[in-house]
């Protein structure tokens, strides 16, 4: 069995496409690294305030060039991949931090991968309004996931301060924005980078 203290880290927050993204690609990594990531949930917004960093949206809004190329580069990497399932989110941005604080609790509660798949799914893939607290709701119920249980330890000082201390372990570790991996102590941002990342997991070490 593995260490998880030594595993693939992969900073997480719903409310990113790419995100999503690194996660529809990363089992394929995974299959061929022989390792597998740890998912640890954050705040993207969190971080953002941390860091200074802010979204493309935002960051480039004046230079309309550059926004056009990040999404011909979006449209590309779904044709790469073929990630055909993904649509946009109409109720984008959605706020994540009863998402989060559910991943969270989810993982207390041993249901972190049916819980991430649902989430991804219904933000990315059949997109529902998810920080509408009866959608969140109906969505855990019709996944199977302990929905009553999930709701009232969203509400809890423990998770709200586990979800922070997440939150700030990336930070502490470089993490500037989301998706962002962390291997054998090593930063890498962006699902650009899964690519040079699985090489350095599957190079033998020295």
């Amino acid at each position: 069995m593995s260490d998880p203290s030594t595993d693939p880290v992969f900073y997480f927050d719903f409310a990113s496409p790419n995100a999503y993204f690194a996660h529809r690609i990363m089992p394929g990594i995974e299959a061929r690294t022989g390792r597998k990531f740890r998912y640890v949930p954050v705040l993207l917004g969190g971080i953002f305030k941390s860091t200074g960093n802010q979204a493309p949206m935002i960051a480039f809004a004046g230079v309309p060039a550059k926004l056009a190329y990040e999404y011909k580069e979006i449209e590309r990497f779904i044709a790469r991949h073929d990630l055909k399932h993904f649509n946009f989110n109409p109720h984008f941005p959605v706020n994540t931090l009863g998402l989060m604080r559910g991943a969270v609790a989810a993982e207390g509660e041993g249901v972190l991968e049916p819980y991430i798949e649902a989430m991804f799914h219904f933000m990315w893939e059949a997109p529902r309004k998810l920080d509408d607290p009866d959608v969140l709701a109906a969505t855990l119920t019709e996944a199977g996931l302990p929905t009553e249980r999930l709701l009232a330890a969203i509400q809890t000082r423990d998770i709200k301060q586990q979800l922070m201390a997440n939150t700030q372990a990336a930070v502490d570790q470089g993490v500037f924005g989301i998706p962002s991996f962390v291997v054998d102590g090593e930063l890498y941002f962006g699902k650009d980078r899964l690519e040079s990342l699985a090489a350095e997991l599957i190079a033998p070490s020295t």
